[in-house]
């Protein structure tokens, strides 16, 4: 297998120091080096989180998505095995055995797919250099020479196993075409984003430079496939989140590509105009006051919510809960159903105590269902700097106010705000329908409670 750290985790180092005499703990740290091309041996690890996985391997999704919405997370330590099942990568019904299969043939499906678009367009295969990338394309090419010699130790029974499943790849993409106006432009892009990618993180520094080429590569090969989407800026940032975690170029390309199946559209004209018109729509809800304030001329003075909704709130929070609130936000747990569901299910429960002629005669809902808790978390930003916000009086001020927030907003606070939002937001919409549904003088409390917890999915 192409595995460049021997048991798909980078090396770890530490101890004490056998130089320190003071037999104090000497601090080391572990060494970066550029991510593995693919983790065989992840396949085969277990999670630990309680209830999450059985014995051969499975994992019950509803658990895991629930494990770490009520703990904020999961620990460093199984966030990478975590992320591998929360974004799809790997099938939460799949089995320790069938994944092992699964990752081999990952693996070469994206290696067809890299080598299709490298010799489709040869000149693209190195980005142009300026001296800060001479060293990454060094750490790069050292991770390709071991990657050579690691496949020429294999044995013969998996160098014909991969050689099938290579043979299977081919035949899956040989129709694929590219137009190669659109690819070269693409590419131009992300030559120009991918080194822009924060670099202030240690998984960029020393050889972890190298990373970035890394990061190249997966962008153009998900643009090269994907032309209904292509490359847009701040994918780079998306991805590299993805990249770190996982650690493994063959990973981070199919979680990314999995996220993006939900998600591309916002990275689209038509989603991020859609995207601002839902927060504003709900800040109205909110805080009409604040509203009126932020579009007094235009939607223009909600266009920093999109980045912020755009990259999961990647800079606004300190990089570590920035990772915990990303796979917070993507376990879905706290949304909104939909109006069908949701009248299915309380006519359902109507029927035991009315004729259907007046289950029939339900009003439509009040909520939007189109209020992801994401929305929620903008708004209790914005709600928590109400007085800074009101004080802008042009696009400039608000802008340098909002780039005055990155990294240094608090997450529980924030959580928990946006929570009690959320929950007064769906009392409020129970209690509207509850009034157009029942006679003035007609007592509700106990379908009120029905009617709030049916406004809640727990997927």
């Amino acid at each position: 297998m192409d595995d460049l750290h021997p048991n798909g985790m980078p090396p770890q180092t530490g101890g004490k120091d056998p130089c320190n005499v003071s037999g104090q703990q000497a601090e080391v740290r572990p060494r970066r080096r550029v991510a593995a091309v693919s983790t065989p041996a992840l396949s085969a690890s277990r999670l630990t989180l309680p209830g999450v996985m059985d014995a051969e391997g499975r994992v019950d999704e509803s658990r895991l998505r629930m494990h770490i919405f009520k703990n904020g997370g999961v620990s460093p330590s199984e966030r990478g095995l975590a992320w591998r099942f929360l974004f799809g990568m790997y099938p939460c019904s799949s089995t320790a055995l069938e994944r092992s299969l699964l990752q081999e043939q990952l693996l070469m499906r994206y290696r067809v797919m890299k080598r299709k678009w490298q010799q489709f367009l040869p000149s693209a295969v190195q980005i142009h250099l300026n001296a800060e990338l001479f060293a990454a394309v060094r750490y790069f090419d050292q991770r390709k020479e071991q990657t050579l010699q690691q496949a020429q130790d294999q044995s013969e029974e998996v160098k014909d196993r991969l050689a099938f499943l290579e043979l299977q790849s081919q035949i899956l993409f040989e129709r694929v075409t590219f137009d190669l106006e659109e690819l070269r432009e693409a590419i131009r892009i992300i030559d120009k984003d991918v080194p822009r990618t924060n670099r202030d993180l240690s998984y960029y520094q020393e050889e972890g430079l190298g990373n970035l080429l890394v990061l190249r590569d997966i962008l153009i090969t998900y643009a090269a496939f994907h032309p209904e989407v292509s490359y847009a800026q701040g994918m780079n940032d998306l991805c590299s989140r993805f990249l770190e975690v996982l650690d493994s170029e063959v990973d981070a390309f199919w979680s990314f590509s999995c996220y993006m199946e939900k998600f591309s559209r916002d990275f689209m004209a038509d989603g991020l105009h859609r995207k601002i018109e839902l927060e504003a729509a709900l800040l109205k809800e909110l805080d009409p006051l604040l509203y009126g304030h932020l579009v007094k001329d235009n939607m223009e003075s909600f266009t920093f919510c999109h980045r912020w909704l755009l990259l999961g709130f990647q800079r606004e929070f300190e990089h570590s809960d920035a990772q915990r609130l990303f796979e917070i936000l993507s376990c879905d747990h706290l949304e909104l159903i939909s109006q069908q569901v949701d009248r299915a299910r309380y006519q359902e429960r109507l029927g035991q105590k009315h004729s259907i002629e007046d289950s029939l005669e339900s009003p439509q809902q009040t909520f939007n269902t189109d209020f992801t808790f994401e929305l929620f978390i903008c708004a209790a930003i914005l709600l928590d700097n109400r007085d800074s916000l009101l004080r802008c009086r042009d696009d400039v001020q608000l802008i340098q106010f909002t780039s005055s927030l990155q990294g240094k907003l608090d997450l529980n606070s924030t959580l928990k705000k946006a929570e009690s939002h959320f929950y007064n937001y769906c009392k409020r919409c129970a209690w509207d329908y509850m009034n157009g549904f029942y006679p003035a003088n007609s007592s509700k409390h106990e379908d009120f409670f029905y009617q709030l917890r049916s406004l809640f999915v727990l997927k």
